[in-house]
């Protein structure tokens, strides 16, 4: 009695499989994702590691590890009460500026995605052009506003300006999500004698949860890392944020390159941490915008 072996081309006709494919993928590609991979966190590494060194071992052998691990520079700064103040600035004016533009972004949005109306596909290209409406060219017109409105030197005149241009990203991706809720919900919402502001707030917060979780994290770390604005708009040292601090610190501590890498690591630290804890947040957000 003879036997037959069955291979995949006898099950799936015109497929065959490749034994000598690897499962996982092709080295080449872990090779290449690695080598982006150290490009992007080679610099973050040798700040934070700078920081445990001293002068002389950077002015000898500037790419080189620690002879001694030193934390002396972290301890300056962190003992030092400039740097917690630039915190509590910087922490301010990121979730003023992250409260504003999710609130003002939500409640536009809805009107976008839920209404008809004229102008409306006109209103949202406006919002969607400003996506390509950088700071720098309006930097000069929002510190004449700013002065005019007697907000120089203060949190307020960077909050308000983070929050505009926080809008169209705000709105490009809360829009699709809320169209995305169905038309019968809302119907069954206004039989059961739900009213349009109680539908928003029984119903579209609840689903656009997502959205509003990605364009908060965005908003956050966006006005965080703000620099021009700020760098026009506060001249007391009290009043700046962690970007400005860095480049206040390593103009007044030139000669210590040790301890301007201990606090420039320090400073961004938070970002990073922040951004690390919610990537899935904002990678599924977007991806349900991209859906919606």
């Amino acid at each position: 009695m003879s036997t037959r072996t069955i291979t995949l081309r006898d099950t799936v006709p015109g497929r065959r499989r490749d034994v000598n494919k690897l499962p996982w993928g092709s080295p080449a590609v872990y090779f290449i994702a690695l080598v982006i991979i150290a490009l992007m966190l080679g610099p973050v590494l040798y700040i934070i590691i700078g920081g445990f060194r001293t002068n002389s071992e950077i002015t000898v052998d500037p790419s080189g590890l620690p002879v001694s691990w030193n934390p002396q520079n972290y301890i300056d700064v962190l003992t030092s009460g400039l740097f917690w103040t630039e915190v509590m600035n910087s922490t301010i004016v990121a979730l003023t500026t992250t409260i504003g533009a999710v609130a003002l972004g939500l409640m536009a949005s809805y009107v976008i995605a839920r209404y008809s109306f004229a102008g409306r596909g006109a209103l949202y290209a406006l919002f969607a052009a400003g996506l390509m409406f950088p700071i720098t060219v309006a930097i000069t017109p929002l510190y004449i506003v700013v002065r005019n409105l007697g907000l120089m030197n203060t949190l307020p005149g960077v909050i308000l300006p983070q929050i505009a241009f926080a809008l169209p990203t705000t709105i490009i991706i809360l829009v699709p999500f809320l169209r995305a809720i169905p038309d019968e919900i809302q119907e069954a919402a206004y039989i059961d004698g739900c009213g349009r502001l109680s539908f928003f707030w029984r119903m579209v917060l609840p689903l656009a949860v997502p959205g509003v979780i990605t364009v908060g994290i965005l908003a956050f770390i966006g006005s965080w890392n703000g620099y021009l604005l700020p760098l026009f708009i506060l001249n007391d040292e009290a009043q700046f944020t962690l970007p400005l601090g860095v480049q206040a610190f390593s103009s007044q501590y030139s000669v210590d390159t040790a301890k301007v890498l201990a606090f420039t690591s320090l400073s961004m630290l938070p970002a990073l941490v922040f951004f690390s804890l919610f990537e899935r947040r904002i990678v599924g957000g977007l991806t349900g915008a991209v859906k919606g």
